[in-house]
């Protein structure tokens, strides 16, 4: 049996003072559409035409990589087919029967956006290009990318390939969630061995040398979708994602974009590790009770239209035997933001109880048998 709390913005929320925020500079970007994102909270700080269906260019390599991560097996050796040695556009320059490791491969779809690299991988892991990219769409759909559609995983031009700002943000913010993910978007070079070469990819991404914190995450470019970027940066526990697509000065939008966004927001302890939770009794134990405290302290990047819409949920075990020792986890402390989770930490005890004896358990039995019948009579 476990017992659920909920306690709206209560333990630490409640001792501190609001964070300070600074006034945001108005944004005036060259992009067609544009977005800022807060990557652990979903929450929207800026938004223009983000919902505008627009051509992703390179920026697709984001599903392509995620894809791969998800469904592959990362110490595979793919083998370069001639139809992806022969793919117009940026590229890692593979040659037919050139082999490397699936892992090395989307380093250069990330670094280098090698298109050949991309149409390798689709071959390796569904055989076709069209198999690959419809496997890419539905996954981008089950995390919220319902405006989207790719045709291929490179990003060359298709009318029928296309997504949006809020998005390609999605897909990003979901990317940051699996570890190596952010470790290859951030990569500012690889060293990569091949069948046939060995050679060092440099990171086109400008911003991860520019911006303080930068670490992803794809560029993009095409005619038909002009100059397009996904960028994300990372300070203290804030991980925030910009993108603009159709930009007449890239860099510079996604700059002030990302500015926006650290002045915009605070970083908040909600609960502090060792914050008490609850005394929970533990059956047959030598001491009938232990305190159980959260094992880590959780900060959340809040704003002012953010701050009210958080909630901290406590789920805990109440049945608990004794033998029970400290730091055992019995539960988890949750902070939800518009009900959906966006961190948490575990609930441990802070003492270790020993187990009653059996005749001692047998006494505590008959105790309570008495003390119920005597509540009866």
């Amino acid at each position: 049996m476990r017992k659920t709390i909920f306690a709206c913005l209560s333990f630490a929320f409640i001792l501190f003072s609001a964070p300070v925020f600074a006034a945001p500079a108005p944004l005036n970007l060259s992009a067609k559409s544009a977005i800022l994102l807060v990557a652990s909270t979903g929450e929207v700080l800026y938004e223009k035409n983000a919902h505008a269906q627009q051509y992703p260019a390179s920026t697709t390599k984001m599903m392509t990589i995620i894809t791969a991560l998800e469904d592959g097996n990362l110490n595979d050796i793919v083998t370069t087919s001639a139809n992806a040695a022969n793919t117009e556009g940026s590229s890692m320059y593979l040659r037919p029967q050139e082999r490397l490791r699936l892992l090395d491969m989307l380093y250069g779809v990330a670094l280098v956006s090698g298109n050949d690299a991309a149409v390798a991988i689709a071959e390796h892991l569904d055989g076709s290009v069209e198999r690959f990219a419809k496997r890419m769409t539905d996954k981008a759909q089950a995390i919220g990318a319902v405006r989207t559609n790719f045709r291929n995983p490179s990003g060359l031009p298709d009318p029928r390939h296309y997504s949006t700002a809020f998005d390609l943000a999605r897909i990003a913010a979901y990317g940051y969630k699996n570890p190596r993910f952010a470790e290859i978007v951030g990569a500012t070079h690889k060293k990569i061995v091949t069948s046939q070469k060995q050679e060092t990819y440099y990171n086109e991404n400008k911003l991860l040398n520019l911006y303080d914190g930068a670490n992803g995450v794809k560029t993009g470019y095409t005619d038909a979708a002009g100059l397009c970027l996904v960028s994300a940066a990372k300070r203290g526990n804030t991980q925030l994602i910009a993108v603009v697509l159709d930009a007449d000065f890239m860099w510079q939008d996604s700059m002030a974009l990302l500015d926006y966004g650290f002045n915009h927001l605070g970083e908040k302890t909600l609960v502090k590790a060792g914050e008490v939770v609850d005394a929970v009794q533990v059956r047959y134990g030598l001491s009938g009770a232990a305190k159980a405290v959260v094992r880590n302290n959780i900060i959340v990047p809040v704003s002012r239209s953010s701050k009210d819409s958080l909630q901290i949920v406590v789920d805990i075990a109440r049945d608990i035997h004794a033998p029970v020792v400290a730091g055992q986890s019995i539960g988890v402390v949750k902070v939800l933001y518009r009900n959906q989770e966006v961190a948490s930490s575990e609930v441990v005890l802070t003492e270790s109880i020993s187990e009653k004896s059996w005749w001692g358990r047998i006494r505590e039995y008959f105790a309570q048998l008495f003390s119920v019948g005597r509540a009866s009579a």
